[in-house]
């Protein structure tokens, strides 16, 4: 498609990602002045482990970022911000050492010995595991250091507009604080010179010009110093906002339990002669329990636990569909997703200009879709994959070549990829869970009914064939309905509750195969 088609029905769609990026250009319908770049930020705390929901305001933002460039042309940059010179409030769950991590609370995360021992701080350790990530999936972005910003001087001029502006932003914030926190609140947060850690303390300012502040040490002493180069550091909210007035931020989203702070934040940014980046707020990510994924708690998924079991554009995919409503994120949605993926991939080559711009998929790979299909489900290959003697990935291609003549890991890797997956996920959660269970008198004659079909069946009868075959047996016995008789087939042959389109599954495992496993049932009643 052509620019200016693509344009004209970008402008019109009402994906959620087109949506954001219009705003965008009502914030600069002329463009950004001399041509500047059109800047989008996301924020990184890295006191915890990254989680899926850290990878997720990247890829969200990027999905915006792309439908901005769709829409104008205009150039963008998209800074990953992490504010590693946070001091360390508490000790999370899912890290190693915590005596040692204990004894540096309060100090700046790139001051606190990594806990894995591997990188030169704990901060160090994170960033490298979410720029890692972010690597991975190719994404384009700038990463950017809080403790190399303050210590370099790049946020001085900053903390000086701060400092000069003080009693404005205290008017801002102390209305939203308990009496107890209004005492001791200050906007700029000084490092102690005795101890390294970032205090909580009032701030005295006595030369904002100069940088000069006055506050009372951990010792009681009363000490004089600069806030400059490192020395001290902006409370979060502050530091938001003037990092959005300092790097000229213009979008950037953050989860519904940072509304009020996105407020308090905007209006602090005017003070300092700013303007507040457009953006929204997405809805939080849940684990299975119903409860707010956490990275202290550890209670989300992992990046690489979703990619040992899920594809890359799984992920992307599962990310991109309703960010203002609350989901689950946890182990068992995977394969849903990666079926969902393709089928929405599958759709896309057909559909008119307006359905593909509303299609995620457009949007997780930036408009340039891959053609290639898949000739089977995720969730066929896991019913296949978790049957005895096919619990790994050499076996499991056997019988998808077989179904899907002439493919090969060679030329499909992507199905390649999907196969060892799904063995992973089947290993893992499938297989010790299946129970096949004694077929009733009813279900064993019906058992009986569709051997003696399947045996009239040529050797290469495709899946619907096969599953009209099953329908008719079903028909001709005492079920209370057709739902009930592949209830049956799931329960004795497979060993689960729920499973896949019957016709596809003897398809691809053979027929002969699958008269042994109902010969098996049979034997067991």
């Amino acid at each position: 498609m052509d620019a200016e088609t693509l344009r004209t029905a970008a402008l019109a769609s009402k994906a959620w990602p087109y949506e954001e990026a219009r705003k965008l250009l009502k914030r600069w319908p002329d463009g950004k002045p001399a041509g500047q770049p059109v800047i989008f930020e996301t924020g990184y705390g890295p006191s915890g482990l990254p989680h899926i929901g850290t990878f997720n305001e990247v890829a969200r933002t990027s999905f915006v970022r792309h439908a901005y460039e769709e829409l104008t042309g205009a150039p963008t940059r998209l800074i990953a911000f992490s504010d590693d010179m946070d001091g360390l409030r508490k000790v999370p769950d899912n890290v190693p050492n915590q005596e040692m991590l204990a004894t540096h609370l309060g100090k700046p995360l790139t001051q606190i010995p990594d806990p894995f021992e591997t990188h030169e701080s704990f901060a160090h350790h994170n960033n490298a595991m979410l720029r890692s990530f972010l690597d991975r999936f190719g994404f384009d972005y700038e990463f950017a250091s809080s403790t190399e910003y303050y210590i370099g001087g790049r946020f001085d001029e900053a903390i000086r507009n701060v400092l000069a502006n003080w009693d404005a932003i205290m008017g801002v914030m102390l209305p939203t604080l308990r009496e107890d926190r209004r005492r001791t609140y200050s906007p700029l947060l000084p490092v102690s010179p005795s101890t390294g850690r970032v205090l909580q303390v009032p701030v005295e300012v006595i030369d904002a010009q100069a940088g000069l502040i006055a506050f009372d040490d951990e010792d009681g002493v009363r000490i004089h110093q600069s806030a400059f180069g490192g020395l001290g550091k902006l409370q979060w909210k502050v530091d938001w906002a003037a990092r959005w007035v300092a790097l000229g931020v213009d979008y950037e989203m953050a989860g519904k339990d940072l509304i009020d702070s996105v407020i308090q934040s905007g209006k602090i940014a005017r003070i300092l002669g700013g303007r507040p980046p457009e953006g929204f707020n997405y809805e939080m990510f849940l684990d299975e329990k119903g409860e707010k994924i956490s990275k202290s708690k550890g209670n989300g998924l992992t990046l690489d636990e979703w990619l040992r079991y899920g594809s890359e554009p799984s992920l992307a995919f599962y990310i991109y569909r309703e960010p203002k409503r609350a989901k689950s994120l946890h182990i068992g949605v995977i394969p849903r997703a990666v079926d969902e993926y393709w089928q929405f991939r599958g759709n896309y080559p057909g559909q008119p200009i307006e359905q593909k711009l509303g299609n995620p998929v457009h949007h997780i790979h930036a408009g340039k879709v891959p053609t290639a299909a898949l000739p089977l489900t995720y969730g066929l290959l896991l019913n296949l994959v978790s049957l005895p003697g096919v619990a790994d990935k050499d076996t499991a291609w056997r019988f998808v070549q077989r179904y899907a003549p002439g493919t090969s890991a060679e030329t499909d890797p992507e199905l390649d990829e999907l196969i060892g997956l799904a063995v992973n996920y089947a290993r893992d959660f499938v297989v010790p869970t299946l129970h096949r269970r004694v077929p009733s008198e009813v279900e064993a004659e019906a058992l009986r009914d569709l051997d003696s079909e399947l045996q009239k069946l040529p050797p290469g009868a495709d899946g619907e064939a096969i599953q009209n075959a099953v329908f008719e047996v079903g028909k001709r016995h005492p079920f209370d309905s057709l739902r009930a008789w592949f209830q049956a087939l799931y329960e004795t042959l497979l060993g689960s509750s729920q499973g896949p389109r019957m016709g596809s599954f003897i398809a691809l495992y053979g027929i002969d195969n699958s008269r042994k496993l109902i010969a098996e049932a049979l034997a067991t009643n």
